[in-house]
């Protein structure tokens, strides 16, 4: 017998069964409770396919995670653990992965390869820009053979704040501290950044949510394309007399520009979003929303936020 097949303990699966030689009294209840949670959650994902008169309900369209794509390894190993904390929170739901460029598969690659049926594209973009806009959208019209949807993008949003809260305390922030340290503190929320005036609005949006939670300013601030850069906006709360300053980093997954913008930290700086459990609850909110909007006419459309 190899050590890929030990042996089965028939007690684990034989109601009623004796616990095994020197285990717990109680260990057999433990495991009968186990299996009895596992057959709960599958039956109960097979009855959501089933409706009340007992016919079976129309699958559900399935759910394209599309993120952009990196040349760090640790972007498609994040973006990876993500889909699997949505399929846990969704078991019954095909959940599929599209890149805009730089990894594969990419976007209509997959689309392709779903061959029919529906599907809703849920981009891992924290804010409105040209790939939520026109990207996505043409890729998603140029699917065969698959009716598609595109979702808002991830943010601005109160799980993104959520998030972005989790991933400073983990790296440091004191969520209690005195007048004097609060009012020397402030964070800076470094975001990729957009030549579109759509994607500073989310950005600045997510930035007053955040500073309403911690108490202290939160002023936004990109790697490129737009202005203030992260060193610039480090320098100007300086100037206003806030030196212990945080670098949140407003990032789905590790890449180049999350990283520059952690270096010039002068203080603590956070991970990305990365698979935070509640952006595996953001992306299923958003997926909800674009499948309950009504059908569009016969153009695709972006599912309002």
């Amino acid at each position: 017998m190899t050590a890929s097949n030990p042996p089965r303990d028939e007690s684990l699966y034989r109601p009623g069964g004796p616990p095994p030689r020197g285990a717990h009294p109680d260990s057999h209840l433990d495991s009968t409770a186990q299996l009895m949670n596992r057959i709960t959650s599958q039956l109960g994902s097979q009855l959501s396919l089933v409706s009340l008169n007992g016919t079976r309900r129309p699958a559900a369209p399935a759910l394209v995670l599309v993120a952009h794509g990196s040349r760090d390894p640790r972007a498609l190993s994040t973006v990876r653990t993500l889909m699997e904390r949505i399929r846990e929170l969704r078991p019954h739901l095909s959940v599929r992965l599209g890149h805009i460029e730089l990894n594969e598969p990419l976007l209509p690659d997959t689309l392709a390869s779903l061959d029919s049926g529906q599907a809703v594209l849920v981009p891992l973009l924290l804010s409105r820009g040209y790939h939520v806009k026109h990207d996505i959208p043409e890729a998603a019209a140029a699917a065969p053979n698959v009716a598609t949807r595109v979702a808002a993008p991830l943010g601005p949003h109160p799980l993104l704040v959520e998030t972005l809260y989790a991933r400073l305390v983990e790296a440091g922030w004191r969520t209690r501290m005195s007048d004097t340290a609060r009012r020397a503190s402030a964070v800076v929320l470094a975001a990729a950044g957009s030549r579109d005036p759509d994607a500073a609005v989310d950005t600045r949006r997510t930035a007053q949510l955040l500073a309403e939670r911690l108490g202290v300013p939160v002023v936004p601030a990109y790697a490129s394309a737009a202005s203030p850069t992260v060193p610039a906006a480090l320098r100007a709360l300086a100037a206003r007399g806030r030196h212990r300053v945080a670098v949140a980093s407003y990032f789905t997954a590790p890449g180049r520009f999350a990283t520059q913008c952690a270096e010039a930290a002068p203080w603590i700086a956070a991970e990305p979003l990365g698979d935070h459990p509640a952006m595996a609850r953001l992306v299923l909110h958003r997926y909800d929303q674009a499948v309950a909007t009504p059908e569009p006419s016969p153009e695709r459309a972006l599912a309002s936020a």
